[in-house]
């Protein structure tokens, strides 16, 4: 299973003033980014439900020309959930009583569907008086048009349009140019891996759709061309590694479990002076469980009557 909040918290943690300057560029006036500091993972506990939910991002940073700190907290919500603003306010009450700084919310909603607009803000209202009204800031990936995105070279803008709103028809073009400003961006190997992994994991292009990648890529200009090939071969590397190792591992545990079935035939035919191919081939079908539970059974048989009968137990 993909850990989407383990992605987007590498992914922001690494290019984190690229993602503030790519949807919150008003923060850059008055923040010092030289202070940046990511504070320890921060684990609360429902007392009610007995849930424990863990913050996505919590960095610490200064106010620009002065000595005091704010938070910025942010949030990666891959599903949609029924009163997450809620939960939002409960860690803004959270982290002002252990902090005792302002906070700026984020949250980023990941998910594909529902696309209807997400709320912003949780409020507390009554006939006579707004008790409380609480905001955030929310990104909504699948509300947000990738072609909006596509001459900001920004590495964030290159990864999280993989993640953003287009046509099934458009999922080609939208890889190529992810591609495309990533090989334009002109990264250290470590941060290009790190983005070219987040598209093929939320891009994954099927054989046709590949097919067509290639053409593409062929009417590119030789250095784009050249630069996409190289990521495209390292995932297709990436791909028959993980491949293979899947493969050793079915082979190990089939190893096993053919090894496991010509001890227990080779002791039936010691017990019993033989076993035709029959009884061969049910006992080559049952599963390693029932491989072990035959081998601790052998010795209760006092005839090949009752392999047969315990056999026709396991259909």
């Amino acid at each position: 299973m993909i850990d989407h909040d383990r992605l987007f918290k590498e992914l922001i943690q690494t290019f984190f003033w690229e993602f503030i300057e790519l949807f919150l560029p008003e923060v850059l006036d008055y923040v010092n980014k030289d202070s940046l500091t990511f504070l320890p993972e921060e684990i609360f506990t429902d007392v009610t439900s007995g849930d424990k939910r863990k913050i996505d991002l919590l960095a610490k940073v200064k106010f620009r020309e002065q000595d005091t700190y704010f938070l910025i907290h942010l949030e990666n919500q891959a599903y949609n959930q029924k009163e997450f603003e809620r939960r939002m306010f409960h860690y803004f009450a959270r982290l002002d009583a252990k902090y005792l700084l302002p906070i700026f919310p984020i949250v980023i909603f990941s998910y594909d569907e529902p696309k209807r607009p997400e709320k912003s803000q949780y409020t507390v209202d009554f006939p006579n008086k707004k008790i409380l009204e609480f905001n955030y800031i929310a990104i909504q990936l699948n509300n947000l048009n990738w072609r909006n995105f596509l001459n900001q070279p920004n590495p964030v803008a290159a990864a999280l349009m993989a993640k953003m709103d287009f046509k099934p028809e458009e999922r080609v073009r939208v890889k190529l140019e992810c591609l495309r400003m990533l090989v334009t961006l002109q990264l250290n190997p470590a941060k290009m891996e790190l983005i070219s992994g987040f598209i093929d994991t939320y891009l994954r292009l099927n054989a046709t759709e590949e097919q067509a990648l290639d053409t593409e890529l062929k009417q590119a200009n030789l250095v784009e061309e050249e630069g996409i090939m190289e990521i495209v071969t390292s995932w297709m590397e990436k791909g028959i590694e993980r491949g293979i190792e899947r493969g050793i591992e079915q082979g190990i545990e089939r190893g096993i479990e053919q090894g496991e079935q010509k001890i227990v035939k080779r002791q039936l035919k010691r017990r019993f002076n033989n076993i035709d191919s029959t009884l061969e081939n049910r006992i080559d079908s049952l599963s390693v469980e029932q491989i072990e539970n035959l081998a601790d059974a052998i010795f209760d048989f006092q005839s090949v009557e009752d392999l047969i009968n315990w056999l026709d137990q396991q259909n």
